[in-house]
């Protein structure tokens, strides 16, 4: 049985992917959490705490060493997995070794830790997924710089834009998102070492050292204050995870009306079998953009068990720190599986030049309704432009005659030349072009910066 469409066998490869699966498996978990104890052995056995041999003795065990399932039925019974995973590795360890093992940390430190190891792989798989997006944005951006489509606002025909500037802004607002990794990284990314209550006092004036060690033997940062109970760096990921995800939405939102039948300018990359339905042979639904809109509907909700995580009292809470381990897991889950629909938009989408023509004809010229008010303005007034090229648009619903050809009939002689040129096309097309080479360079930019890290040991 299966209790998230993320763990199904059946949905699970739909809606996130292997590798971010395995970051978050449950031997991840007990290799981050012997990762963790290692390092704390090696640290504290320099300050003379434990003994030398205790580092290596630990570093021989492999999480395949240990019963995953006789973890979790003693997780039951005692309410968190670090107990019977101290007890599991004592009964690995050397007798003599066995007092020295977990010495002066608590359970807290080794969990917390051991998840914070996981989301830096975790995001390592997405600022690599990043990457590729917004380098094959780029350069679709770049490739349709210039060809035109119709800009639509609240659903209907605005003014002209060009499909490069409608495929920037969706890279603009992925990688907004994008450039906050680094520093979330040195923010969020820290060892948790506070002993029982946060204090270390079995460490004495040791302390300091010993976590900034621990930090440096995983590649991790050394807070100022333990973090047990002010969580802030839990909750500031999972809202950058669940902005990234709403950044792609933006995308596959569009995408989806682009690739209506009634639009049909875009269409998703196409395999056989692939969005088709057991009840209408021709369909090809969208399916990169459920996944992604999918993911975003259902993220909102685990940022808000980590906010409600932060209300912890004293040392250590009851329950809210256990709500934590439902949350993140399934962020970076769903957060993987958006990014992988992603790559494939950003890399295959099909774009049809044709039907984006076609579609700018639509309404006999409306499209350029503003720009011939504002050409008409300066002869004709504000006020008055605005009103001529407003009835004009009436007219042309009510009667299906042309636009263009009512607002230029309408116009006073003098001024139907400029009404004329006004639906040149040019100028929108310059304008929306224009701001694709800004938005591509900052990609580039930031792009950059998400270049693979250098991997601790």
């Amino acid at each position: 049985m299966t209790f998230s469409a993320l763990d199904s066998a059946i949905t699970g490869p739909l809606f996130a992917t292997d590798a971010m699966r395995a970051v978050f498996s449950d031997r991840a978990k007990v290799s981050a959490m012997l990762r963790t104890e290692a390092a704390l052995a090696r640290i504290e056995a320099k300050h003379g705490f434990v003994a030398k041999a205790l580092a290596p003795a630990i570093d021989r065990i492999s999480p395949d060493d240990l019963d995953l399932a006789d973890l979790g039925r003693e997780t039951e019974t005692t309410g968190v997995p670090v107990i019977p995973f101290v007890k599991a590795v004592q009964a690995r360890l050397p007798a003599k070794l066995r007092a020295d093992f977990h010495f002066a940390t608590t359970t807290q430190d080794i969990a917390d830790t051991a998840l914070v190891l996981q989301m830096s792989d975790g995001l390592d798989l997405i600022a690599t997924d990043l990457r590729a997006i917004l380098a094959d944005l780029s350069r679709l951006a770049t490739r349709y710089r210039t060809t035109p489509c119709a800009g639509r606002t609240y659903g209907q025909h605005a003014a002209p834009v060009t499909f490069g500037h409608v495929a920037a802004i969706w890279l603009a607002g992925i990688a907004d998102v994008a450039g906050g990794l680094p520093a979330l990284r040195q923010r969020a990314l820290a060892v948790s070492l506070g002993g029982p209550v946060g204090t270390l006092a079995d460490l004495g004036d040791k302390a300091d050292k010993v976590i900034a060690g621990v930090a440096r033997e995983l590649g991790l940062a050394a807070p100022v204050a333990t973090w047990h109970v002010t969580r802030g760096r839990m909750v500031e990921t999972g809202v950058w995870i669940a902005t990234l995800i709403g950044a792609l939405a933006k995308m596959a939102e569009d995408v989806a009306r682009l690739a209506a039948t009634e639009v049909g300018e875009v269409a998703e990359p196409h395999a056989a079998g692939r969005g088709g339905s057991s009840a209408m042979p021709h369909k090809r639904n969208p399916v990169s953009a459920t996944v992604i809109l999918a993911a975003h509907a259902a993220a909102k909700s685990q940022v808000v068990t980590l906010l409600d995580a932060m209300a912890a009292e004293h040392q250590r809470p009851v329950g809210l720190w256990h709500a934590e381990w439902h949350a993140l897991p399934q962020l970076f889950g769903l957060a993987s599986g958006a990014l992988r629909e992603a790559r494939s938009l950003a890399a295959g989408l099909t774009v049809d030049k044709a039907r984006m023509a076609k579609n700018l004809d639509i309404t006999g010229g409306m499209l350029m309704a503003g720009a011939v008010a504002a050409a008409l303005a300066p002869s004709l007034g504000r006020e008055a432009a605005h009103r001529l090229v407003e009835t004009a648009a009436s007219a042309a619903r009510d009667s299906g005659r042309s636009f263009r050809d009512i607002v230029i009939g309408d116009s006073p002689a003098k001024a139907r030349p400029v009404a004329e040129a006004a639906f040149d096309i040019g100028p929108a097309v310059a304008a929306a072009s224009a701001g694709v080479s800004p938005i591509v360079a900052e990609a580039k930019t930031i792009r950059a910066r998400l270049a693979p890290r250098k991997r601790s040991r």
